[in-house]
């Protein structure tokens, strides 16, 4: 096991984006198509270059302060209370039937182990809703579904291990040659990987050091052992990078808004983690199908869960950050 991480803070090595650069374009298929499963940017990095199939948020545009956040999510798990409470084995293989072998169950339940406020904070209602959003945001990362795919397109998510064309190396932006605290390995490309896709040189370093891999050697790590994908999206999920707060306090109604994030349209809810993740791309503007996208998963979930949605699940009227 790879230690308590909860209380680490994400390094984003000053850039000034922070957030997922992910998935303009998004919308691939598996078994034929156009596949546009993009890298996101957990943590971000301004004048990142567009990836493969996918928006990175090119010029810095988003904002956003991605280093010296608080990091870890505030609260504490229910006395007892496990993950695999509201997330049986046969509903997570009932939610992702068509999932690549990277994702198993039992690799997500290895993961959660060292973050074990994530689906045991709050109400029943709360840990249910937390579960479905984090598993709506990273089922649109991973989609390989389509509008008329066998099961329907929810039936598609945690297909794609890695950003689509980027398997052989050919994505090479993702390198940020003036961080000399994390620097790029020769003949090592940094594009999304896992479950909310991890991407650029920074965070490859950073996140290694909180498992102590050395992962801008070997970044294939992330796709080769389930656990460690799992833990890439579960760091990003718990950890509040300011002037973010982490998806998880959101969920669990740990998080209120502040005078200046009331005066930016923020709300708890749903939406609210869509801004978390890529609200330079997806949020303050009309709504489009990349958030539609996200939504139709969390609610899905949510119905597999047995749980109400709750409000505010669309970003369209929020600021990002």
């Amino acid at each position: 096991m790879w230690g308590a991480v909860l209380g680490w803070a994400c390094n984003g090595s000053g850039s000034t984006n922070g957030e997922l650069a992910s998935d303009a374009g998004r919308g691939g298929q598996a078994g034929g198509g156009a596949s546009g499963s993009a890298g996101s940017n957990v943590g971000g990095s301004a004048g990142a270059s567009a990836g493969s199939g996918g928006g990175a948020n090119a010029g810095g545009a988003g904002g956003g302060t991605s280093n010296g956040g608080t990091g870890g999510a505030a609260g504490s798990a229910n006395a007892g209370a496990t993950l695999s409470d509201v997330l049986t084995r046969e509903l997570y293989d009932s939610m992702f039937p068509n999932r690549d072998a990277l994702y198993a169950y039992d690799a997500l339940l290895e993961a959660a182990s060292a973050y074990p406020a994530f689906g045991t904070t709050g109400t029943a209602e709360q840990r249910r809703r937390e579960l479905a959003a984090f598993l709506g945001n990273a089922a649109h990362e991973t989609t390989g579904g389509w509008p008329t795919a066998p099961g329907g397109p929810e039936a598609w998510g945690l297909y794609f291990i890695e950003e689509v064309g980027c398997e052989d190396g050919a994505c090479t932006g993702y390198c940020d040659a003036s961080n000399t605290e994390y620097p790029c390995a020769p003949g090592k490309t940094y594009h999304g990987r896992g479950p909310i896709q991890l991407s650029w040189n920074y965070n490859y370093g950073a996140f290694g050091e909180v498992l102590g891999l050395d992962l801008l050697a070997d970044p294939d790590l992330v796709t080769a052992d389930g656990s460690i994908a799992f833990a890439t999206a579960l760091w990003f999920w718990m950890t509040a990078q300011a002037p973010k707060p982490a998806a998880h306090d959101v969920m669990v109604g740990l998080w209120q808004p502040d005078a200046s994030d009331t005066a930016a349209g923020r709300v708890p809810g749903f939406g609210m983690t869509v801004n978390i993740i890529n609200g330079g791309l997806e949020c303050g503007i009309p709504t489009d199908d990349r958030v539609l996208d996200r939504v139709r998963f969390y609610r899905h979930f949510a119905e597999l869960l047995g749980t109400p949605e709750g409000d505010n699940l669309e970003c369209a009227s929020m600021q990002h950050y």
